[in-house]
């Protein structure tokens, strides 16, 4: 299950995202999370400055969430791609 995390190496609400979503992991079936890091890239600074952190699943949907993990959009999307019990 890929997603996209665009982050901050410094951003303490990017790690707690990123922790938030590894606990929605089900056993044995860890998501693939591309860290993006947004100061990397003057286009990305411009497209998400003040959003960070913003999570992605498909690149070609609107994001997911961003600043905090939004569980049930994150429940809704890994349903839809990939229907199996998700853990906790």
């Amino acid at each position: 299950m890929p997603f996209t995390l665009y982050s901050r190496s410094w951003c303490h609400l990017c790690e707690d995202m990123l922790a938030a979503l590894r606990r929605l992991e089900a056993p044995g079936r860890p998501f693939e999370v591309d860290v993006i890091d947004v100061d990397a890239d003057p286009a990305l600074v411009a497209r998400f400055d003040e959003l960070v952190p913003v999570l992605f699943g498909d690149l070609a949907e609107p994001e997911l969430c961003h600043y905090f993990l939004d569980e049930a959009a994150v429940r809704r999307y890994v349903e839809r791609y990939q229907p199996i019990a998700m853990g906790a």
